[in-house]
């Protein structure tokens, strides 16, 4: 079982110093999704860093620069291209003269797709592209670029070196599981990420949205264990004659709010589509949200 944190403590536009190099802003988009709010992290001191500017809000961008008032914002790191993360970068760069760093794949999407979370920021475009990663050093901090595709084909988190803490983007967050979308979202890329980040051993996760998670070995470890556990699961209702992706959510998911049902009936698919990679379950033609599946012999 996933040991969720959720207590959080901050009032909205108020920045709050959460270590010696690091502060957050939390922006007032609550939601299902966004939990609290989207919280902007601001890395070092003197020459700064800010990471993930959230949605693109007048009072946020505002509470962002007074928070930085005498220092210099020069690089500004984006964990992926979702409307709670990147559309204030472009408004904030334009403020500062800070360069912005991201992934600058685009994530697939199709017109028939359920739109997750606040949607796509379709029209952002970093200055410097970094899929593959990068290491980024400032005033006194030095920044990691580590790939981490799965919520979405290019998120990437992003590692503080000084502290051993990761911002952890929508990749893994302390509050809730993290929601894998076809055709962007990619169940098989989003475990051996979730590897990835467990090998580095982290002394810290900053999600974007809630609160940290203090023991990260454990807390992924338990993610990874859930996922495996909801895949166990879809096997067995394959078995017990539920073909259909929308058949298997209100069963497989009824402890959870039903506005999240949209969304984890996208996470089901994910999870069946690589069954489906795997050899283990099978698919008459491209699997989707309304096709019919069967546990292979």
């Amino acid at each position: 079982m996933i040991p969720f944190v959720r207590d959080i403590t901050f009032e909205y536009g108020v920045c709050d110093r959460l270590t010696p190099m690091i502060r957050r802003v939390v922006a007032n988009n609550p939601g299902p999704f966004t939990f609290r709010g989207t919280g902007t992290y601001i890395i070092g001191n003197g020459e700064v860093a800010v990471i993930d500017p959230g949605p693109d809000m007048d009072d946020h961008l505002e509470a962002i620069l007074a928070a930085t008032a005498g220092e210099r914002i020069s690089h500004i790191f984006v964990t992926h291209n979702h409307m709670d993360h990147s559309p204030l970068s472009r408004p904030l760069a334009a403020r500062t003269g800070a360069v912005i760093y991201a992934c600058a794949q685009q994530g697939l999407a199709t017109e028939s797709e359920v739109r997750m979370e606040a949607g796509d920021d379709r029209v952002f475009r970093p200055d410097v592209g970094l899929c593959d990663g990068g290491v980024f050093k400032g005033g006194d901090w030095t920044i990691e670029a580590i790939p981490t595709p799965g919520h979405t084909s290019n998120h990437i988190c992003y590692a503080l070196l000084e502290e051993n803490a990761l911002f952890s983007g929508d990749h893994i967050m302390g509050w809730s599981t993290t929601v894998i979308s076809p055709p962007d979202g990619d169940m098989g890329d989003y475990f051996a990420s979730l590897e990835r980040i467990k090998a580095r051993s982290f002394a810290t996760l900053w999600p974007t949205h809630g609160p940290p998670v203090t023991e990260p070995a454990p807390f992924v470890q338990a993610y990874i264990d859930h996922r495996r556990a909801r895949e166990g699961q879809i096997l067995a209702a394959l078995a017990s004659g539920q073909t259909r992706i929308k058949a298997m959510v209100p069963v497989l998911y009824k402890d959870v709010d039903s506005r999240l049902h949209a969304a984890a009936a996208h996470s089901v698919m994910a999870h069946i589509i690589q069954l489906v990679k795997e050899g283990r379950v099978l698919c008459e033609g491209p699997p989707g949200l309304d096709s019919d599946f069967r546990p292979a012999a």
